[in-house]
């Protein structure tokens, strides 16, 4: 599956709320998918860093495309765990968000995310998921 295509299906099937986060799919090879979030007043809590919340979204977002690349098609999934481990404050003009499916599975799979600085790289957050293939 191509970028443009998990692109496609991100503006056709998910929620404005997560279309307002402007992601951008960077790469889909394999079992790895890389998901661009800008950063803007919108994300920012006190002090300036991007809510925790919004790197949730971030990772689940970018792990549910994961798991769609990997099945070859839009596959309704549903989150059944989502766990985040937040590591650093969140800065700079981009987070990126990298998911691999760990093992997918034909009633769940299990992804997990890196999400970095896009400036300098830092970690700032991982997340593991399960997700159930609801179609």
């Amino acid at each position: 599956m191509t970028p443009d295509a998990l692109q496609q299906i991100l503006a056709e099937n998910f929620a404005p709320w997560v279309q307002a986060l402007d992601l951008e799919v960077l790469l889909c090879e394999g079992s790895r998918t890389v998901i661009r979030m800008p950063n803007g007043p919108s994300l920012a809590r006190v002090g300036g860093i991007v809510s925790g919340q919004a790197l949730m979204a971030l990772a689940d977002t970018a792990m549910v495309l994961g798991a769609i690349a990997h099945a070859g098609k839009m596959v309704p999934l549903a989150t059944t765990d989502l766990h985040t481990q937040f590591l650093r404050a969140a800065s700079g003009p981009a987070i990126l968000c990298t998911a691999e499916v760990v093992k997918p599975g034909r009633a769940l799979t299990f992804s997990r995310a890196e999400m970095t600085e896009e400036d300098s790289g830092k970690l700032v957050a991982t997340a593991t998921a399960s997700f159930f293939l609801a179609g």
